[in-house]
């Protein structure tokens, strides 16, 4: 890896305060004096960080908000301008790129390239001129708490570093499933990091399970189909093939990530759809082009945490060559999506239109298990191979939802307004109780996992009933206007059809529960007259016993239809707070 040996080993006297040096003499990492077999605790981390940006004007360090762990997400920012602040991100015109490190701190390989990087950059007049017009954001470890639960068994299937930490976080989530709903301090944290950056471009480092093969990294872009309009096309056809052949060049073999589970890849495979609850899913909602880079577990770690480095020095080269062009398509992206007037909420892969890509893989088989009575995989690396297999990159849209002019949330539902305020969604309080021609929206029918899933139990498969009328709002309503940067934010938010919406995430199920009922034998009077009144319901329920076997043998279920229709049922039951203006 030629730039990093570019490193200067010189050494450096700067003042920490007045009157004091600096300890440090050099900026050689653990990864380095280990030979590339072990990762620093996240104390030596942020030391690190800290006596760099005492070293160089050109690095920033930023406490931002405490994350679970109790401890503050910090950042690290590199300027060629020298120092910046916060609000620098605001009023810059450079092109502004952030990585994300230690999401699962197991997966250290991005904590030590970025070490590396920055280091490389401020001791490197070429690079730190390649780079004057970036702004390089860098989380240093994203789980703190995970960091600090170190031990070296917990990633049974990896090849290095000796010692790690754990998937988990302070509160044992796994914080690349809660950026949309945001259970964590660290998701609201990085929500402030996010929006004060803004970036251009964004890269989450992780490491890959899954299947063998010859690739020590493979790349996970965002899905190019659902960041759709001209964002996607270029990040398809564009930034990807660009990124695969400057790393081609530097003799680094890359291949899309290998979304396979329990089989071979020789099978072909699909690409991953990031929803909105990983981190790329989420950035994207916000006009950011994404991508994850996940190296291959069975790898050598000093050459997963090599080729890491090089991936970002590629894309940052992108990023500086593109820059105009990412900028302006950046700007026209929210115009450009709300004139379409519909928006997608839910896809399936195109299984008729794959893509080939020349795989580099081994042979696998099905042996006799040495451990059980069974058969296991084994993927024999003396016979590598070198084909073409389908790549399913392209998804088609199932179901579209019309983008309204605005939401009204009703007040008191406390914890959709802080996730709004953590994403700067600019909305109003009505001031007056006021009458608006909405959608009111009805939960149809949905389905509920029945496993926990980083604690919830997710709503799937949802569908909506959508009825206009007249509703009365109260003053302190929430008025949401979606003409401005995060309207994807509320459509994959407030369409409870949406995969993550909240509503799917349980954050309305206190709807899905009726609070008042009747005793049979007291509705049945009530019901008999409330039908020879109501002739119309009376033949409905007729027709639905002659079309419904199970139903015409129901008595309880006919009842509680009649129940439904009548002025008795509760108004609120299945009732969304949400309200569509268009």
């Amino acid at each position: 890896m030629k730039r990093l040996l570019l490193a200067l080993l010189t050494v450096i006297f700067f003042s920490c305060q007045p009157g004091k040096e600096s300890k440090r003499t050099d900026f050689k990492t653990k990864f380095e004096t280990s030979n590339g077999t072990e990762t620093p605790e996240y104390k030596d981390v942020i030391s690190y960080y800290k006596d760099l940006t005492n070293a160089y004007s050109q690095i920033s360090l930023f406490e931002m908000n405490k994350t679970d762990s109790g401890e503050p997400l910090h950042l690290v920012v590199f300027n060629a301008d020298g120092k910046t602040t916060l609000n620098d991100f605001k009023n810059t015109t450079k092109n502004k790129v952030l990585i994300n490190n230690g999401i699962h701190p197991g997966e250290s390989d991005g904590i030590d390239a970025s070490m590396l990087l920055l280091r490389d950059i401020v001791e490197n007049d070429s690079l730190q001129k390649n780079y004057e017009n970036t702004l390089i954001a860098v989380i240093p470890v994203y789980n703190i708490g995970g960091a600090l639960n170190r031990n070296s068994h917990t990633r049974v299937n990896q090849n290095g570093p000796k010692e790690y930490g754990f998937r988990g976080n302070a509160r044992n989530f796994d914080l690349n499933r809660d950026f949309v709903k945001q259970d964590t301090k660290n998701a609201a944290a990085f929500a402030q990091v996010f929006h004060t950056v803004n970036p251009d471009v964004f890269i989450d480092n992780h490491v890959s399970n899954g299947a063998d093969y010859q690739y020590a990294i493979t790349h996970l872009f965002t899905q190019h189909n659902k960041l759709g309009g001209n964002l996607g096309n270029f990040l398809e056809t564009q930034m990807r093939p660009v990124l695969e052949a400057s790393l081609t060049r530097k003799g680094i073999s890359i291949t899309p990530y290998v979304n396979v589970w329990g089989s071979t890849p020789e099978a072909g495979f699909s690409q991953f759809f990031d929803s909105p609850r990983y981190s790329t899913g989420y950035t994207t909602l916000f006009n950011t082009l994404g991508m994850m880079v996940e190296t291959h577990m069975l790898k050598p770690y000093k050459m997963r945490v090599e080729q890491t480095y090089e991936l970002m020095l590629s894309m940052l080269d992108f990023t500086e060559e593109r820059s105009a062009e990412i900028k302006d398509i950046r700007s026209k992206a929210t115009q450009e999506l709300l004139s379409k007037k519909k928006y997608p909420v839910a896809y399936k892969v195109d299984r008729d239109n794959p893509t080939t890509l020349q795989f580099k893989g081994y042979e696998g088989v099905y042996v006799d298990s040495k451990v059980t009575n069974g058969k296991r995989l084994f993927y024999d690396r003396s016979k590598p191979f070198t084909k073409p297999i389908n790549y399913y990159n392209s998804f088609v849209v199932t179901k579209e939802v019309d983008i309204p002019q605005a939401y009204i949330l009703q007040q008191g539902w406390h914890n959709i307004i802080d996730r709004l305020k953590n994403n700067q969604i600019e909305f109003a309080l009505l001031d007056e109780d006021t009458t608006f021609e909405v959608d009111v929206q009805y939960i149809d029918d949905y389905k509920t996992r029945t496993s926990a899933y980083e604690g919830h139990y997710l709503h799937y498969n949802t569908n909506v009933k959508r009825i206009k009328k007249n509703i009365t709002f109260k003053k302190g309503d929430i008025y949401i206007p979606t003409n401005q940067e995060g309207v994807r934010y509320l459509l994959e938010t407030l369409e409870a059809e949406a995969p993550d919406s909240f509503f799917n995430w349980n954050f309305f199920d206190t709807i899905l529960q009726q609070k008042e009922g009747y005793s049979g034998y007291v509705f049945e009077d009530i019901a008999e007259q409330f039908l020879k009144e109501n002739p119309e319901v009376k033949k409905e329920l007729e027709d639905k016993m002659k079309a419904d076997e199970d139903f015409a043998k129901n008595p309880r279920a006919q009842l509680y239809f009649i129940y439904q229709k009548s002025p008795h049922y509760e108004k609120a039951h299945l009732m969304l707070p949400i309200f569509k203006v268009h």
